[in-house]
């Protein structure tokens, strides 16, 4: 079985296969995830990418990003700077906090790929609809988690699945680039490994907080 790459457990078990792909669910911190060899190669990830046409100017882009805005900014204090990780073709969520009074870095592999920002540590970071997409989210959030500074913010936006009959006919594993797969117990693992604090204040939201 393939390792998770949430935890690292190998304690991993078959869940689901469709046309395209297989799924593994594990048993220790319950992500599902796509074993290694369904994964796109870079080039076609991108690809996929580049077809997003969403923009700041788009009103009702602003309103799907704003289920993360809103209750994330209502717990930052004023001038609080942050990190929008994966920000795509189309940086939005990073205006609305500039336009809200935030200073705002951004990061993405493919359209931002300055990695100087990692280097630096934040009040706050937001990553809207990123983690399904990653290949390895356990190094990826334990790295952004270590980059807040004391009472800072980590605010996650991305579907959580139920339970497996939901899944197998769930719209979300229809995309190609999705590969991660969290459901509750998958945050409520991550926090207590991170010592984060966690809320859920939507049902595609997750806020984490580090102590």
């Amino acid at each position: 079985m393939p390792t998770c790459p949430l935890c690292t457990s190998v304690d991993t078990a078959f869940y689901h296969r469709d046309s395209r792909r297989e799924y593994h669910c594990c048993r220790r911190c319950a992500l599902v995830f796509v074993p290694p060899a369904f994964r796109l190669a870079p080039e076609a990830e991108r690809a996929v990418y580049d077809q997003h046409e969403n923009a700041p100017d788009d009103p009702g882009y602003r309103r799907f990003l704003s289920r993360l805005f809103v209750p994330l900014r209502e717990r930052l204090s004023d001038g609080a700077c942050g990190l929008d990780f994966g920000a795509g073709p189309g940086p939005t969520l990073s205006v609305m906090f500039e336009e809200a009074g935030h200073s705002m870095a951004i990061y993405d592999p493919f359209y931002a790929p300055d990695s100087s920002v990692l280097e630096h540590t934040y009040d706050f970071i937001t990553a809207t609809e990123v983690v399904e997409h990653l290949f390895s989210p356990g190094r990826e959030l334990a790295r952004l988690a270590d980059l807040l500074r004391p009472g800072g913010w980590l605010g996650l936006m991305t579907k959580r699945f139920t339970d497996h009959a939901a899944f197998t006919q769930w719209h979300y594993i229809l995309d190609p680039t999705h590969v991660s797969f969290f459901s509750e117990a998958s945050f409520r693992w991550l926090a207590g490994e991170l010592e984060l604090g966690i809320e859920f204040p939507a049902a595609d939201v997750v806020l984490l907080q580090r102590r």
